[in-house]
């Protein structure tokens, strides 16, 4: 499946979500990650952020297409050099 995960997590712990996160998926964007990704993984991505975020204080994201083919992707602005986005 393909994912878009977006996080706003408080200062002090975005080296360390940002650090899981690019383990799984590719950094498009300041807070911003797609990629494909299996169940399993997704799984294993989201049981390391639940122990690393604050609830109360943080949030994480996951959009989940069973098909890249319904998704439209449009930008504005600077595009980022990235070739696994859609």
């Amino acid at each position: 499946m393909y994912v878009i995960l977006t996080y706003d997590i408080q200062q002090k712990r975005v080296a360390k979500v940002h650090k899981v996160c690019k383990k799984y998926l590719a950094h498009i964007q300041r807070s911003v990650f797609v990629g494909n990704i299996s169940e399993a993984k997704l799984n294993n991505l989201k049981r390391e952020l639940f122990l690393l975020i604050s609830p109360q204080y943080d949030s994480v994201i996951i959009y989940r297409l069973d098909s890249v083919k319904y998704a439209v992707k449009e930008q504005l602005g600077m595009v980022q050099p990235l070739s696994n986005i859609i």
